[in-house]
């Protein structure tokens, strides 16, 4: 019960970015804005995925040190990220990008810096 509580959160937000993936066109046609609407639901994804990432592993290792949970995450979120991009590559319309893979894993990489820093305070809201 205590890894589903852990690693469930992280694997339904998995689900759900493979999901979004999985749509061939993801477009509003708003031009610029429909760019840049994408591009930060990019970071927003991979960023929460960093926090259930962290939160897991906080969860699953409580006595490992901070930086080997915050390195394992981010390595977790851009390793995802890296496999989103080849699923990509297999769905009609869309196509694997490394840029998207450099967008999503500096949203993780802005999540692991903010819990580095939050650390301490961010004990409580992990806890559960």
């Amino acid at each position: 019960m205590i890894w589903l509580s852990s690693w469930g959160p992280v694997l339904l937000w998995a689900g759900l970015i493979f999901y979004l993936s999985s749509v061939p066109r993801l477009t509003t046609g708003w031009g610029l804005w429909d760019l840049l609407l994408r591009k930060g639901a990019h970071m927003f994804e991979y960023a929460v995925l960093a926090l259930f990432l962290v939160r897991a592993g906080r969860k699953t290792w409580p006595t490992s040190v901070r930086p080997n949970v915050l390195l394992w995450s981010l390595f977790g979120a851009v390793l995802y990220a890296a496999s989103d991009e080849i699923h990509q590559a297999y769905v009609p319309g869309r196509g694997p990008s490394v840029v998207d893979v450099l967008i999503d894993s500096s949203g993780a990489l802005i999540a692991v810096i903010w819990c580095r820093k939050k650390w301490d305070a961010i004990n409580e809201f992990f806890k559960y």
